[in-house]
């Protein structure tokens, strides 16, 4: 008697040598009568969507290593629950973000014109006006501040790296450097203006003392980055320079350093991501104004945080005869889309860069 394909892997499962499998469509099955059953209760109770949807989810999670729990044995149940709980998070952190995007896309594409780029506060009262005193503010002042944490932070990481080995000035340094990541952005704030108070006077508020708060913050992601660029490149390399008597501070400049090129730009590009939307330090130390200065060193100057926050809290009223929502709303999501598009630009030449300086690997036989 002959048997089929089908008979043999039924007695091999009925024997214990096979496990059991759920079939290729359970995640489709779960996923259709957890969105049914949360359905039903959101119409029964009168949920909204998103509350159908996180009990959605949490069916989903319950149910599918339950049915694999029945079938296919703890090990997999298990391994299906922690799949869950992967993509659940996921889904978490994506759900808000794409939820942002929208909501500034939505509210602020509609103020975006030439004129809104073109044209600054001085003078405006009601609709009109722009943000470019804020854009180039936002560029002067995290130019600067690129200027002044890039030397810093890209020597100390190689002190760190190249000369402080078991040091105990390193050790501290590094200690220090991890305390200041975690230092928030209105306590540099108060530190640039303390600062400015003993050089300048009271009451001073330059574009200077922004950007020297803002690179109290960059500076410990610049290092950092730096810091682990240059650990990645390879004992060799230095250890082949040193052999031919290059002296150290050449192989640093000609050998480690260009290796590491494409790293350490990246990092510092997302250094420059990571503070160009501050608020706190540029209100306290840059001020505001309505309108454009190009001087770092005299004068108050206005950045896009602070351009949104100001038409935020002081929007200003509608046109007279108008039922539509104050001009300063409209502007406020304006420059948001704007700042989000600058920071999207700059994770952009980032990546490019990444992949531009990346060293090669070319194993030929």
């Amino acid at each position: 008697m002959t048997t089929t394909p089908i008979d043999r892997d039924f007695d091999a499962i009925t024997a214990g040598l096979v496990q059991p499998k759920l079939p290729r469509w359970a995640e489709l099955l779960i996923g259709a009568m957890s969105l049914a059953v949360a359905g039903l209760l959101a119409l029964l109770l009168g949920w909204g969507l998103v509350a159908a949807a996180i009990v959605a989810g949490l069916l989903f999670v319950v149910g599918m290593p339950l049915w694999s729990l029945l079938v296919e044995g703890r090990r997999s149940a298990t391994d299906r629950f922690a799949t869950c709980l992967v993509w659940g998070a996921f889904v978490a952190v994506l759900v808000p973000l794409v939820w942002l995007i929208w909501m500034v896309l939505k509210n602020g594409a509609a103020a975006l014109s030439w004129s809104f780029l073109n044209e600054s506060m001085r003078g405006v009262v009601g609709d009109g006006g722009g943000i470019y005193h804020a854009l180039m503010g936002t560029l002067l002042v995290t130019l600067a501040a690129t200027l002044i944490s890039v030397p810093i932070g890209l020597f100390a990481a190689i002190y760190l790296v190249e000369y402080g080995k078991g040091n105990k000035l390193a050790r501290v340094t590094t200690f220090l450097v991890d305390v200041m990541t975690g230092i928030p952005s209105i306590v540099a704030g108060l530190f640039a203006l303390a600062l400015l108070v003993v050089l300048f006077g009271p009451a001073v508020r330059i574009g200077i003392g922004g950007s020297i708060a803002l690179s109290l913050l960059m500076i410990p992601t610049v290092v950092r980055s730096a810091e682990e660029m240059l650990r990645l490149v390879p004992s060799d390399l230095r250890e082949a320079s040193y052999a031919l008597g290059v002296p150290k501070w050449r192989t640093i400049v000609k050998v480690v350093l260009p290796t590491a090129f494409g790293g350490i730009v990246t990092g510092i590009v997302l250094a420059i991501s990571r503070v160009i939307g501050e608020t706190a330090p540029l209100l306290v130390v840059a001020g505001a104004t309505d309108s454009v200065n190009m001087n770092l060193f005299s004068g108050r100057m206005m950045t896009l945080p602070v351009y949104i926050f100001s038409q935020y809290s002081s929007p200003g009223v509608p046109a007279f005869g108008t039922d539509g929502p104050p001009p300063g709303y409209a502007r406020a999501w304006g420059a948001a889309l704007v700042l989000i598009g600058i920071v999207m630009i700059l994770n952009l030449v980032a990546r490019v860069l990444q992949k531009m300086f990346a060293p090669t690997s070319d194993r030929r036989r």
